[in-house]
This record gives C-alpha cells, structure tokens and sequence, in this order.
C-alpha cells in the first residue's frame, strides 16, 4: 500500500521508523530483531537508508597511499524487499541523487517496481566526505526536485531512453525531506521553504522532516508550509537521543538547536545511560503532543536502536 493511501485511510497518527541496512559483511538478524521488537504496536511502514560510495586513504606498509571507493552499507533495495515479504509491512527506500547516475536510478526504480515496492523517499543525499559543496555525479541529478520529476516521468511510462516500446508505467509514491530549521546550505528559511515548494510542485505526495527537539518548530514550519501553499501530509521525524555526545554531535551533524530544558538535563548525565534515559522521556513528550495534535504520522529515526523506540511507542499509541 502507498504511504499517502495509508495516511489517508488512517483516523488517527500512524507510526513508522527509519532503519540502516547492514554493515557491509554483516547479515540481516539486527535489522530483523528490531523490527520484531516493534511489530506489536503495528508500524504502517519502514524506511530504509541508502548510502552512496565513500573515498577512503588507506596507508600501505611502504608508506604510500592508497585511494579506494567503498560502500559500507549496500543491500538497501535488497534488505527492502526482503522485509516488506518477511513482514507484510510497506517499505520506503531512500533514492538519493549524490553517488548516482540517472540510468542507475531509473534501474533501481525498475528493480524495486518488480519487488511490488511503490513507496520511495527522494533525497539529494550528502557530498563526498570531506567536500564543502555538494557536486553532482557526472549524468546524475544535482538536486530532489530533479529526482522527483524523473520519478514522475516514469509514473507516465516515460524512460531515458526514447525508443523504448510499450513502456510500463512505474507508479510510486513520492516522499521528500522537509527542514523545520532550514537546511545548512539554504541562505535563508524563506529560500529553503520555496526549494520544498518545487519538490511538491514537480510532483511529492508527502514530506518528512528533518529531527528536530522543540515542537514549536515543527508546527511553525507546517504553518508557513501552508501559507505558501503546500498542502501535501508533514510528517515529523523524531529522534531520542541516547548518547551524550549527540547534545553536541547532533547539532553540528544536522544543523539544529537543542532545546535549554533538554541541555540542562543532558549536562547533568554522566554515563550514555543517563542520557538515554533523559533522551527517551523527551521523545515521549514530543510524541505525546504531536499525536495529540493529529499528525499524520510519527516518524522515528531509530538508527538500529529498539529498545528506547519501544518505549516511546507504548507510551504513546
């Protein structure tokens, strides 16, 4: 079932998570362990994570160096194939246009349409480590919103290749990222806010955000989504914290402010117990009034981590 039908079709908030496939060399039984510790409280669906090659400097015994290219997570069509048949739950795999050319996109999308896969998440992705600016791959997208109107080509039958004869029609159902605090390269909120308006207009059926730790943000965000006109689902992406670098890792990471309240809290742990503990009371108070809010669903980036994300949602649903 498409995202948006599920949306739709739900009286009240939803909920969903986000996982990481394997480690390259590792097989999938975390990945199937969390989400059998979560199917009791019935997600409606599953993102899965893709990530493109990494360039990695490797010394060798003679003292030269050493470039090689190296995926560390692959399988993400794979892991969600296997999970959607495994547990009859949708799946939305992460499109990203960093590390991929448009005919090795289109061929992903070919592959997930014959697994019965309809869902996607487009994202741009992140640059090669270490880059300051995003380059696009040579033949790839340099942003979503070209991602988008590639996936809304072939949901008319439209391939890269012109001559193609009796084209099938990949339908999917089109998220894209949303940043309640503006992404890092946007020169401003207002700038940031239109960018998201041309993924909508070029054809998304629903955006999720960015973490973010205040509410206020998040409810701001949609109003001045709405203002400018986009009238497609929100839906807020939440992340317990539960390490006590991420009071200063993830701020740096993903560009985003961490509430007083909850550094003052954080600041008075002193072992990553403690601050998960902080981290996943502040999760269910978010939750608690996102849902009693009516949102469309509570997301929750879990990034292998059950055992909090489980004690969010039975407090909450």
């Amino acid at each position: 079932m498409k995202i948006l039908d599920i949306i739709k079709n739900s009286k009240s908030t939803v909920f969903s998570f986000e996982l990481l496939p394997p480690l390259k060399g590792n097989d999938a039984g975390k990945i199937y362990q969390t989400i059998e510790s979560l199917t009791d409280f019935d997600p409606k669906y599953i993102n899965i994570t893709t990530h493109r090659d990494e360039l990695e400097f490797k010394e060798m015994p003679d003292g030269t160096i050493v470039k090689r290219t190296v995926r560390k997570r692959p399988g993400t069509v794979a892991i969600a194939a296997a999970i959607q048949q495994k547990y009859g739950i949708p799946v939305v795999p992460h499109i990203l246009c960093g590390g991929f050319t448009k005919s090795e996109t289109e061929h992903v999308l070919i592959d997930l349409n014959f697994l019965g896969i309809n869902n996607v998440l487009a994202l741009r992705g992140d640059g090669v480590k270490n880059q300051h600016v995003f380059v696009p791959t040579p033949n790839g997208h340099s942003n979503a919103n070209e991602l988008v109107l590639q996936l809304k080509d072939l949901g008319k039958g439209k391939y890269l290749e012109e001559d193609l004869k009796n084209n099938t029609p990949l339908d999917f159902c089109i998220g894209v990222a949303g940043y309640p605090e503006k992404h890092f390269e946007a020169p401003n909120m207002e700038q940031d806010l239109l960018y998201l308006k041309q993924k909508v207009d070029a054809g998304a059926d629903y955006i999720v955000t960015q973490m973010f730790f205040d509410n206020k943000i998040y409810y701001d965000f949609v109003k001045r989504c709405r203002e400018i006109g986009i009238n497609i689902p929100i839906i807020p992406g939440i992340k317990p914290i539960s390490l006590l670098n991420q009071l200063t890792v993830l701020p740096k990471l993903f560009s985003i402010d961490i509430p007083v309240e909850l550094a003052k809290e954080l600041g008075k742990c002193k072992t990553n117990h403690e601050a998960a503990r902080v981290g996943t009371e502040w999760a269910i108070y978010q939750s608690k009034d996102l849902v009693a809010n009516n949102v469309p669903s509570l997301h929750i980036y879990t990034y292998g981590v059950a055992d909090n994300v489980k004690e969010i949602v039975k407090a909450v649903f």
